[in-house]
């Protein structure tokens, strides 16, 4: 690993993850995704009293086991029912250090991989370097956050609006810094 990839990995993973601080925190262009209800210490006491562990649940669905015959039957009866994803945790944390710590960590190493990617293409231009960033960008938003939303219905705009403008900037910043002398 030269220098170059080092600091342009850094500052890149700096980068996209201020965008994420600023998109989920400071701007909350996810607000929808995390709505208020006022109904929330109800459902909190409700579900704390059903002895669940820290997971998430798809709710309604077939016990695990069901038979082919049950499934078909299970979807027959709750086709056009109300139903609900639920990620339960049985304590709440305000704990940001960790987190923050992963998050940039992930980051960096995200950004060090599309470094080595960006290395194989000789004399890259930094439109090139955009254009990577933003496929490698698409890529992962389609393949995980779209997905997931055509499976079950959410919005995903905030979430191309991330992909999109933190890598741009990303893609920016390492045309600029790989092709600088």
């Amino acid at each position: 690993m030269n220098i170059k990839t080092l600091i342009g990995s850094l500052v890149g993973g700096l980068l996209v993850f201020v965008w994420q601080f600023m998109s989920w925190a400071l701007i909350n262009i996810h607000e929808s995704e995390q709505k208020y209800t006022e109904k929330q210490d109800s459902i909190i006491q409700f579900l704390s009293q059903q002895g669940l562990e820290d997971a998430t649940y798809m709710v309604p669905r077939p016990a695990p086991g069901a038979s082919q015959q049950e499934q078909e039957a299970f979807m027959t009866s709750t086709t056009g029912k109300p139903w609900a994803m639920i990620s339960y945790r049985s304590t709440q944390s305000h704990d940001m250090a960790m987190p923050m710590i992963r998050g940039l960590i992930v980051d960096i190493v995200a950004v060090f991989l599309l470094c080595w990617l960006l290395g194989k293409i000789p004399s890259i231009t930094m439109s090139q370097s955009i254009m990577v960033s933003l496929c490698v960008a698409m890529i992962g938003y389609l393949t995980t956050e779209y997905t997931q939303s055509i499976w079950f219905r959410f919005g995903t705009i905030a979430h191309l609006i991330d992909a999109v403008g933190c890598w741009t900037i990303c893609g920016a910043w390492l045309g600029w810094w790989i092709n600088r002398k």
